[in-house]
């Protein structure tokens, strides 16, 4: 059972710490700051430091496409699971339907970003060489994709029985302390995440599920290594600033755990929803700065 880690919340973020969370906004190309980031914020000395060594690492081609890889595994994985109908029954309409669809590639898109990055955190925090491959620093354009969905949420401790209970199941069935903001986005529709859960608790118990699961962190920590730039972060840096090693190592490492099932729960869904053969592509393709197609232009 991973233990009940502190979180900074975007609304409480101040100085560095909210210095950080804009870049990340920015910089990851995505429309709220996730549960990993959260966290770690509140080690107030180690996030900055930990985004300023990986920021130049995750504003290339070689970050995205590293993701790209990441959500096209996730995809084949679930596709050979068995299929959910959380559909079926259900009277969502337009309007909601399409929210919901906009809301699964959010998490779609960022979470494979996700895997990668503390997968290099990881890593790098035991001692491993991390990044370095000099290939693809090509940067991608930052900002948030105009057409993305906002990372709206209830709220952990939700007012309604049935959802409190809903969240209740996940977080013992994936063990989890704390629900991630994929569900808790998911919630603002509880009679489509009820539905879905229900179909999803069993695919994550088989033995088909947890060997996919390994692979995809197999596979995160593989292109970790391949980063263009070297990360710099040690765990003599972070003792350095008075941090608390142990307990930062323990975060990451339960992060890297929950990140590959919670990656293919979103694949499962989607697939649900549209073709595998349309959820390997990017559903928020990068393109590189205006700024180096000039450079490349004057060449």
């Amino acid at each position: 059972m991973i233990g009940k880690p502190n979180e900074i919340k975007e609304f409480e973020a101040r100085d560095e710490i909210e210095r950080v969370f804009h870049e990340i906004r920015q910089v990851l190309r995505v429309s709220g700051v996730n549960l990993n980031f959260r966290t770690w914020a509140s080690f107030e000395k180690f996030l900055p430091a930990m985004w300023d060594d990986f920021r130049p690492n995750a504003e290339t081609h070689n970050f995205e496409r590293a993701a790209d890889e990441i959500r096209q595994q996730a995809v084949e994985s679930a596709d050979a699971l068995p299929k959910l109908n959380a559909l079926d029954g259900l009277e969502l309409g337009g309007s909601r339907s399409w929210q919901i669809q906009q809301a699964l590639d959010l998490y779609h898109y960022i979470n494979p970003k996700l895997l990668v990055l503390t997968a290099a955190v990881r890593g790098a925090l035991e001692g491993e060489e991390m990044g370095g491959s000099n290939e693809g620093t090509d940067v991608i354009e930052a900002g948030v994709p105009a057409t993305m969905y906002a990372m709206e949420m209830v709220d952990e401790k939700p007012k309604e029985k049935e959802v409190r209970k809903l969240f209740a199941d996940i977080k013992k069935t994936m063990a989890l302390s704390s629900v991630n903001s994929d569900y808790r986005t998911l919630a603002l529709w509880p009679d489509y995440l009820s539905a879905a859960w229900k179909q999803l608790k069993p695919i994550t118990r088989s033995d088909a599920f947890q060997e996919a699961a390994k692979e995809l962190q197999q596979q995160g920590r593989t292109l970790a290594k391949q980063l263009p730039y070297r990360l710099s972060l040690t765990r003599a840096k972070i003792e350095a600033l008075g941090e608390d090693v142990e307990k930062i190592m323990h975060t990451t490492q339960l992060f890297e755990q929950l990140l590959p099932p919670l990656i293919l729960n979103i694949a499962l869904l989607q697939l649900d929803w549209s073709s595998a053969a349309e959820l390997r592509q990017s559903p928020f393709p990068g393109r590189s700065s205006v700024k180096q197609e000039v450079q490349h232009a004057m060449a």
